[in-house]
């Protein structure tokens, strides 16, 4: 008899994305299908990402699409993964996401990132001309978990300003990041810590040790780390290896610059692979969890060991919606979330 897989708290990333021959409003309509879907299956949280310009993923503002899925659902934590902080005052983000937690309490999270979510010529035009590229992003991340707090110093430019909506209660506040920049600054102002593996595939382990082994008590009393992973999980080899092709052609595209929505399965079909891109498929495919359920959850669960995270947030971009809450279906299943 097989032993029983140990308890793992899963939760969603989801950047909306835009499968070709399908429009944004199709993509937006899945997102709030899978958010759905999730809160019955029994994932903590969700998140939504911030992206800008790009034809493969249609969300510019999560904080947005968060007060749609936290009215589309009754239990499942709500948040952004993340807000880019760069582009926006720390004061007004506060006082966005104050008011979702005024509409969904103790159900928020804020998570926040220094990446422009799209190329620099954007993110000018978003920034209108004055994107700090993530040179301010410590003091934004401290003037956040300051003004959440209600414990602004007394020289500081909103000392004595009012911040609404008046609650008692406040988000979670987590730091966001694929190198050990982010995980020093949240350890050293005591915030949660993701960690995005689905972007850097090596050294993730490393950085979260670094994070629980320096973390000062802050905005939490203790460390709490989470590891971002991309997984497609199928209910056979051969499915989950033809979903994984389509990935394969949209990371080629973002290596080589193309900006296109993410890849069809008849593309994916009809796609034959030179050499240099051989090379760049294999370089990429550590980011990737792929298979069956048993072979996905024993990978997931040798990674969250490594990591010695608290929770997985698992982020699946296929070339197919339907294939996409199948995915986390089976890992709801595998896990017996439900329980």
């Amino acid at each position: 008899m097989s032993q029983p897989r140990p308890k793992l708290r899963l939760s969603v990333l989801d950047q909306s994305p835009v499968i070709a021959g399908h429009t944004a409003r199709d993509a937006v309509a899945a997102t709030v299908e899978l958010a759905q879907m999730a809160d019955d299956l029994g994932y903590t949280r969700y998140w939504c990402a911030e992206h800008h310009g790009l034809q493969g993923v249609c969300n510019p503002a999560p904080e947005v699409m968060l007060a749609r899925l936290g009215s589309a659902t009754k239990r499942i934590r709500v948040g952004s993964g993340g807000v880019m902080l760069p582009y926006y005052s720390p004061f007004k983000v506060a006082e966005q996401f104050r008011m979702l937690e005024a509409l969904f309490p103790n159900r928020v999270d804020l998570g926040v990132g220094r990446a422009p979510g799209g190329d620099m010529r954007t993110a000018q035009a978003v920034a209108m001309g004055q994107y700090n590229r993530g040179d301010q992003f410590p003091q934004q991340v401290q003037d956040l978990a300051w003004l959440l707090r209600g414990e602004v110093p007394p020289d500081h430019l909103a000392e004595g300003v009012l911040l609404q909506p008046v609650i008692d209660t406040k988000p979670e506040l987590w730091v966001l990041g694929s190198s050990d920049f982010g995980g020093a600054l949240a350890a050293r102002l005591g915030l949660r810590f993701a960690f995005a593996h689905f972007i850097n595939a090596h050294s993730g382990h490393l950085v979260t040790q670094q994070y629980r082994e320096a973390f000062e008590p802050g905005y939490e009393d203790k460390p709490y780390s989470a590891a971002a992973i991309f997984v497609i999980c199928a209910d056979t080899e051969q499915e989950a290896a033809t979903l994984e092709r389509a990935v394969d052609i949209r990371r080629l595209q973002m290596a080589y610059g193309v900006n296109a929505p993410i890849p069809s399965l008849a593309q994916a079909a009809d796609f034959t692979p030179t050499e240099r891109d051989r090379m760049i498929i294999e370089r990429e495919r550590p980011r990737t969890i792929c298979g069956t359920p048993e072979q996905v959850a024993e990978r997931m669960l040798a990674l969250k060991d490594r990591f010695a995270a608290d929770e997985l947030v698992v982020l699946s971009v296929t070339a197919s919606y339907k294939a996409r809450l199948r995915t986390y279906q089976l890992l709801a299943e595998a896990f017996d979330l439900a329980a």
